[in-house]
């Protein structure tokens, strides 16, 4: 990719931060959008919720790449909380598509995120880009986040949804709480352990996020996920032989309900979902296994 102007909001994020720092590396110029006054030049002023974009910070950007959103796993699930959710993301991503359309020289490509959520509960069966969403608060978040960028896609912006998983990473997300658990001992099944993850290792994921940046010719949804989705049990077993430690704990699904509220759905819930689209794009996992996920993080 030649050395490029981009804009990322979300940047200090698990995800974000990872992806500021491969590009910075690279010699990327990167202006992160945040929810303050501008301090440097490197960074744009906006308000999701409020629908505000600092338009002049994105003049001169050849891609965005918006990853902002409140924790889906931050807090439990209440009214106002799901509320955060939703507003977090459909609210900032409009404000964004809309600012972009505005542009006299609007970027070449929006890479907006989104998440493999929004095909609901699939159980044992495979799905893929082409299968419709599911049902519930999440796969209509998730509907309402990706036709927030209608008017970037109107202006002619080609746009990507990155369907992301879950990320397997040290420093946050489900597996950021996942490790000290068994590092400790007290690792194990959630439930039935027979619920499919789909997960990513985060290299893999900063790398499939410039992959589709890079590449003209990709639009639409991409599952940001391993090749090969695993069972609860499985990812479970996987900890326990890289990390050395008994695996011998379950945590029984009523607790897990009780413990977590609606929230618990998702962690109980099965999804057994395939990155179609970016394998045939020709993109290639450095870390597509999952004990080798593991280890990388």
């Amino acid at each position: 990719m030649q050395r490029s102007r981009i804009a990322v909001t979300g940047a200090s994020g698990l995800i974000g931060s990872a992806l500021v720092r491969s590009l910075t590396a690279d010699g990327h110029e990167v202006v992160r959008l945040v929810r303050r006054a501008a301090r440097s030049e490197d960074e744009v002023c906006w308000d999701p919720e409020g629908q505000y974009v600092d338009a002049a910070g994105l003049i001169g950007c050849d891609a965005v790449v918006n990853l902002a959103g409140a924790g889906v796993g931050d807090h439990r699930w209440t009214d106002e909380y799901k509320r955060r959710i939703r507003e977090s993301r459909v609210l900032g991503t409009a404000a964004l598509a809309e600012t972009v359309a505005s542009l006299d020289e609007p970027p070449r490509v929006l890479v907006s995120g989104s998440a493999i959520g929004i095909y609901g509960e699939t159980g044992d069966r495979v799905v893929d880009e082409d299968t419709p969403p599911g049902d519930g608060f999440l796969p209509s978040v998730c509907v309402e986040w990706e036709e927030a960028t209608a008017p970037a896609q109107e202006a002619g912006v080609r746009t990507v949804f990155a369907r992301t998983g879950l990320v397997v990473a040290r420093g946050g997300g489900a597996w950021g709480r996942l490790f000290p658990l068994f590092k400790a001992g007290l690792g194990g099944r959630m439930g039935d352990g027979r619920q499919y993850w789909s997960y990513i290792a985060l290299h893999d994921e900063v790398a499939a996020l410039r992959h589709l940046i890079a590449a003209d010719g990709l639009s639409g949804p991409f599952n940001l996920t391993a090749p090969q989705p695993l069972t609860n049990q499985e990812i479970t077993e996987a900890m326990g032989r890289v990390l050395h430690r008994p695996t011998a704990f379950t945590v029984p699904a009523p607790v897990l309900r009780a413990a977590l509220g609606e929230m618990a759905g998702d962690v109980l819930g099965s999804q057994r979902v395939v990155p179609k689209r970016l394998l045939e794009s020709g993109f290639t996992f450095a870390f597509p296994g999952i004990e080798d996920a593991i280890r990388a993080a």
